[in-house]
């Protein structure tokens, strides 16, 4: 585009030289709104909510970083132990009462993860009742958000957290039971479909070692992908009474 002036500018009007500026400088101010922020480290970190999180953050980055994990039982002793003079005791209670009840955190412990010390190092299994109460808590807020019905999800996650807890399913019911009579409607669905599913594996199991077969040979009579097989058989052999853990 040239430079060239409309005739009409040749006129000697006072208004005419500053029209282009009152046009130019909006455009410029918008351009500079629509400009993307710059991308970083510091521009996709997202702020924390509490200043003793970023302390702990910046001690702690394998616990309390990007990536979180579950904690020890008694994590709070230890901050205190190692760092008599860093952390105000209520407000160190307050960030760990924060960081324990965010959604990222709970997403770990509802998907089992060990608890870990300050090294880093696991030194627990997560109990299936904080398991499985992660489990509601993230299904909660998450179902808040969608448009979806989320509870067959759920439902399979539970049977998920019920076989890898090893309990009965009496024993795992009266662990977990709450007083929320929805929740407790889920589980007992989400125990009745895992008794379904222990019983055709069970079936599955007994045909497998009535054929005498080789797996492949077997799940292809079955038309079954023969992974698939060895897993559902293997998963049917642990549940046996006696079975080695």
């Amino acid at each position: 585009m040239t430079d060239t002036v409309p005739d009409t500018a040749a006129i000697p009007q006072p208004a005419a030289p500053a029209a282009p500026r009152r046009r130019t400088r909006p455009r410029r101010d918008t351009q500079a709104k629509r400009r993307p922020a710059p991308a970083g480290p510091q521009a996709a970190r997202a702020p924390r909510s509490h200043p003793v999180l970023e302390q702990l953050a910046n001690l702690y980055p394998h616990l309390f970083g990007d990536l979180v994990v579950p904690l020890k039982r008694g994590i709070f002793e230890d901050l205190l132990a190692a760092h008599p003079e860093a952390f105000e005791r209520e407000a160190l209670k307050a960030a760990l009462a924060l960081h324990t009840r965010s959604t990222r955190y709970l997403t770990g412990v509802a998907a089992g993860q060990q608890r870990h010390d300050l090294q880093g190092q696991t030194v627990e299994d997560m109990a299936p009742e904080h398991v499985h109460h992660a489990l509601l808590e993230v299904f909660r807020r998450r179902q808040a958000r969608a448009a979806e019905d989320l509870t067959p999800k759920l439902r399979n996650r539970i049977v998920q957290a019920f076989e890898a807890s090893g309990l009965s399913r009496e024993a795992y019911a009266e662990l977990v039971r709450s007083r929320d009579e929805a929740a407790n409607a889920v589980l007992d669905e989400a125990l009745a479909e895992a008794a379904a599913r222990s019983a055709k594996d069970e079936a599955l199991l007994r045909a497998f070692e009535a054929s005498g077969q080789a797996v492949e040979a077997f799940a292809a009579m079955y038309g079954m992908d023969p992974r698939a097989a060895a897993r559902t058989l293997e998963r049917a052999r642990r549940r046996r009474p006696g079975a080695a853990a």
